[in-house]
């Protein structure tokens, strides 16, 4: 089983940055991936990045550029640098591990999530 504890959400303008942090503990030999999601109020939760054990990475087209998924294997962390954030970027981010297969693929492991709100 593998635990999510996700932080470093909170309030920023429009234009801002935030990281957020997930702390990974326990283990299941066959998650290879992390992920980060959001849910936007009335929304669906969507997918918003993934990374590879071997660092490959992949995002929404909503956040290329602005967005930066990376992990610290010696912390047991994965991180979602933000930047240039927008109204658009507010939701319940979630971290997930998963699967790649020339992409991410979610497990069902999550995170209790963390509120992220651009707003000015």
């Amino acid at each position: 089983q593998v635990q999510l504890v996700e932080s470093g959400g909170g309030l920023v303008q429009p234009g801002g940055s935030l990281r957020l942090s997930c702390a990974v503990s326990g283990s299941d030999f066959s998650i290879n991936a992390m992920g980060w999601y959001r849910q936007a109020p009335g929304k669906q939760r969507e997918r918003v990045a993934g990374i590879s054990n071997g660092g490959s990475t992949n995002y929404a087209d909503s956040v290329k550029g602005r967005f930066t998924i990376s992990r610290d294997k010696a912390k047991n962390t994965v991180y979602l640098q933000m930047n240039s954030l927008k109204p658009e970027d507010t939701a319940v981010y979630y971290c997930n591990a998963g699967y790649w297969s020339g992409g991410y693929y979610p497990a069902n492991y999550w995170g209790q999530g963390t509120q992220v709100t651009v707003s000015s």
